[in-house]
């Protein structure tokens, strides 16, 4: 990996790279590149802990193959509450989407957010860079993103922060070569058949991955399934007709 000209400027000005780690492949592959290029007391892992949705054991696996410490933060409510992804679907009775990731912003981005803002003003330091392991070859959306830019909601007069996407153009192929040529194994999950790692039910995920997560996860499937019934509302579309969590994956609860 050859830093870019930007980046390595931005390293020589002191700026803290935080890197954020969900524990699946690319977070995984971007660490292991990250931590070969940027200098320890420079670089900051960071995790968003989604609580029961998100696969268990995915803690430990980003501790085990990370050598910095992992800064787990939470979304927490005004009354001092955990916000929970099914405690938001509960409360809005709706789903999030693709075009409304209420999830992503509230439980991922603002937490993570908060913490660089707080970290960068602990450590006296004015230059943050946002490292995410997002990756082109994932959708066509993504792939018109920029993998480098300002980001100018989050920087004031004190701060400059950044968003830098490290692996943006690695195939998946090379990230999964990243992480052997680190002397690692990704999560569990993907040798047992998961094509990608977020939430366990995740709305962007592929059927495959959700029966995956059915399976693994019967308790909270049936809670997910529930909730649907509850609130009246599906997480995925058929077309332009709902439909509902049992049919979409194909497993009923008993």
């Amino acid at each position: 990996m050859n830093l870019p000209a930007e980046i390595a400027g931005l390293v020589q000005s002191g700026a803290i790279f935080y890197c954020s780690h969900s524990g699946g492949k690319d977070s995984q592959a971007m660490y292991a590149l990250l931590q070969d290029f940027i200098p320890d007391d420079q670089l900051v892992v960071v995790h968003a802990d989604l609580g029961e949705v998100e696969w268990t054991g995915v803690q430990n696996h980003i501790v085990t193959n990370t050598r910095h410490l992992v800064n787990v933060v939470r979304a927490i409510k005004k009354n001092g509450e955990v916000k929970t992804l099914l405690g938001m679907v509960e409360d809005r009775g709706k789903w999030p989407s693709s075009s409304c990731r209420q999830c992503t912003s509230d439980l991922k981005r603002g937490p993570i957010f908060k913490f660089i803002r707080n970290d960068l003003k602990q450590r006296g330091a004015s230059i943050a860079v946002n490292c995410m392991g997002i990756r082109a070859e994932e959708s066509s959306a993504r792939a018109k993103k920029q993998s480098f830019q300002y980001n100018v909601s989050e920087s004031c007069r004190s701060r400059d922060v950044y968003n830098w996407m490290p692996i943006f153009d690695l195939t998946t192929e090379q990230v999964f070569q990243v992480i052997r040529d680190a002397g690692q194994e990704p999560f569990w999950a993907y040798a047992d058949g998961n094509e990608r790692l977020s939430c366990v039910f995740c709305i962007m995920g592929s059927i495959n991955d959700l029966r995956h997560g059915a399976i693994c996860n019967p308790d909270l499937y049936r809670r997910y399934v529930e909730l649907e019934r509850k609130i009246g509302h599906t997480m995925f579309m058929r077309g332009k007709e709902p439909i509902n969590l049992e049919d979409h994956v194909g497993i009923n609860i008993s």
